[in-house]
C-alpha cells in the first residue's frame, strides 16, 4: 500500500547532481544505472564541469544513493517541470470496408477433394537406379 503511495506522489522533475568521473568506464556506468530508472526521459552530461542532468518522473535521493555507489555525488539542485504535452494525433481514415465474399462451392464434396498420398502417383523412371555398381 506504501509503494503505491510513493509512485503517485512523483512529479515530473529537473534535477541537476554534480560528479566527480574518473574514467570512461564510471561514466558509462552512471549512464547505464540512470537510464535503467523508470520514468527517466532523459539524461545530459556535460564532461567540462561534470554535471548530470536527469529529467522525468523520478525519485532524486534513490538516483543519489545508486550514483554515489560509482562517484561522488552530490546534488547541485532540483526543479518541478510540466510534463511534455502530447500532440493529437489527425486522425486516419477508416479503412475501406472488405467487399462481401463470393458464395463458393462445397469443398467437402468428393469430387475437389486430393489425397495428399496419392496411391496412383507413380514415380519418374529416374527415380529408380539399378545397382551398376560391379565388383572384379
Amino acid at each position: 500500500m506504501q509503494l503505491a503511495i510513493v509512485i503517485s506522489c512523483l512529479k515530473w522533475q529537473k534535477a541537476v547532481l554534480q560528479l566527480i568521473i574518473d574514467n570512461e568506464k564510471i561514466r558509462t556506468k552512471v549512464f547505464v544505472t540512470v537510464a535503467g530508472f523508470t520514468g527517466v526521459t532523459s539524461i545530459t552530461m556535460d564532461d567540462k564541469t561534470g554535471k548530470l542532468t536527469v529529467v522525468g518522473e523520478i525519485d532524486v535521493p534513490i538516483i543519489v544513493m545508486k550514483l554515489r555507489k560509482l562517484c561522488n555525488t552530490e546534488i547541485v539542485s532540483v526543479e518541478v517541470v510540466k510534463p511534455p504535452e502530447k500532440k493529437p494525433e489527425p486522425e486516419k481514415p477508416a479503412p475501406p470496408k472488405p467487399a462481401p465474399a463470393k458464395p463458393t462451392e462445397n469443398i467437402a464434396a468428393p469430387m475437389n477433394y486430393q489425397n495428399q498420398y496419392n496411391p496412383a502417383y507413380a514415380y519418374p523412371d529416374s527415380y529408380y537406379q539399378p545397382n551398376t555398381c560391379v565388383i572384379m
